[in-house]
């Protein structure tokens, strides 16, 4: 394992012009430069990397922590979905792994790049009879989803993405390029699953355990009548721990007045089944539809295009009182609540079994509110507020909060320690650091 090494950092910037001679590198004011550095939220449009790093293998990505660390700024973007933009380092080097996107279904395990998006794995996999637990929106990069856990809508019938993950290849500070499993560097391994994207070190490539492909996943919307978010949020809460784990479901709770309500998920099985599970939800406008495993995927992706936003989580560890979370909501238009029903495989994991803390949650709390140059301030602050008033704690990683309290405790929960040791082993000069990484300190 790299010791710390106690010595002390170069001076002056990196030689760009001798690491463009080994890769590929882009630098401010040059041709494509504008459009490489741009990232999901136009929020971020205006911070500035020193370079930027095109790599198409594990050695670029050598090359270019090599010649940087210690120096400036390193971030690696795979999706470029970062809610703080933490993937554009301002003034430093952006280590992009769009060239690295390639999926190899390899039996009952896939091997995906880091810079793959999950629109191409889930096509890959899916022509193939597999299936991964993930994210739903398709320009989400494979690399951060993992890193920070991996939530997504088959999690309580599979588990987490992270859950799947069988060992990757990572560039550490150092510069070595080392093998994190069960086997080798397991402190590493246990690390990146849901610590965070961003420590220590810049992944290139994952290999996971896959499951065959369910041959039906039935999809569903529900809609209820104004004026019944209360009731909706109560009977959700009360549904689905009681539901059996092939059942996913949401509820997302829109601003203003009344807040108004629906739910929707998925069912690992055919419809007829999950119209009786459905039943809990009398007075509900029922759409349901049985697809295949590639379908179902598609179905849940929603649009790629760029987006504007305000964002903050909370992790719901127990029932809440309805009127608090509804209440705090009322009149704000243009805000969603949006919680993500836990529980099933992924209760299944010890919390400290890897980093990812939030095991015996009944589900994750998203503040989504959309935002523009012109009023992301007032989101801003209207999301702080909201966060405040439902008087929930904890968060998830990978909707990263600069403004969260005690954000390390939020997102890591016991696993802090284990973590900060991990760190202080594999980057103890804080090569990767940034405004919420976790150090050695």
């Amino acid at each position: 394992m790299p010791p710390s090494t106690g010595v002390t950092p170069p001076s002056g910037p990196p030689d760009w012009a001798a690491l463009r001679n080994k890769i590929s590198l882009l630098l401010p004011g040059e041709s494509g430069y504008d459009n490489a550095k741009r990232v999901f939220n136009p929020a971020f449009d205006g911070l500035k990397p020193a370079a930027i790093a095109n790599c198409a293998k594990p050695e670029d990505v050598q090359e270019a922590v090599s010649a940087a660390a210690r120096r400036v700024p390193i971030a690696a973007r795979s999706g470029g979905h970062s809610y703080a933009g933490y993937s554009v380092p301002d003034g430093g080097l952006m280590i992009d792994l769009g060239g690295m996107s390639s999926v190899d279904v390899q039996g009952e395990q896939v091997v995906i790049g880091a810079g793959a998006k999950l629109k191409n794995v889930y096509a890959t996999l899916g022509a193939a009879g597999r299936c991964l637990p993930a994210g739903s929106c398709p320009s989400v990069g494979i690399a951060g989803l993992t890193l920070g856990g991996g939530i997504g809508v088959l999690a309580r019938k599979y588990g987490l993405t992270c859950d799947h993950l069988v060992s990757a290849q990572v560039v550490t500070a150092d510069g070595k390029l080392r093998t994190a499993s069960a086997e080798s560097e397991p402190e590493l391994f246990w690390a990146l699953r849901g610590g965070g994207g961003g420590n220590f070190g810049v992944v290139t490539s994952f290999t996971f355990r896959t499951d065959p492909a369910p041959s039906a996943v039935s999809v569903f919307s529900l809609r209820f009548p104004a004026g019944s978010a209360d009731d909706v949020l109560a009977e959700w809460q009360r549904w689905l721990p009681e539901a059996p784990p092939e059942l996913w479901a949401n509820v997302v709770l829109s601003g203003g007045s009344p807040v108004g309500a629906r739910v929707s998920g998925c069912y690992v099985g055919d419809s007829a089944s999950l119209g009786k599970l459905l039943d809990g939800f009398p007075g509900a406008t029922r759409s349901v539809k049985q697809l295949d495993y590639l379908g179902a995927m598609k179905y849940f992706s929603g649009g790629e295009s760029r987006q504007s936003f305000v964002a903050s989580s909370r992790i719901l560890g127990e029932p809440a009182d309805p009127a608090k979370l509804t209440s705090v909501l009322k009149g704000r238009r243009g805000m969603d609540l949006l919680v993500d029903g836990l529980g099933g495989a992924v209760a299944d994991v010890a919390p400290d079994a890897t980093a990812f803390w939030h095991r015996k949650a009944i589900g994750s709390v998203q503040i989504y509110s959309q935002a523009d140059t012109r009023n992301r301030s007032v989101a801003t602050d209207s999301v702080a507020e909201v966060v405040t008033g439902l008087g929930l704690g904890g968060g998830y990683v990978n909707y990263i909060d600069p403004a969260l309290p005690d954000w390390m405790t939020a997102y890591y929960g016991g696993n802090v320690t284990r973590l900060k040791q991990v760190a202080k082993t594999y980057d103890p000069d804080k090569v990767f650091g940034f405004a919420q990484a976790v150090t050695p300190d």
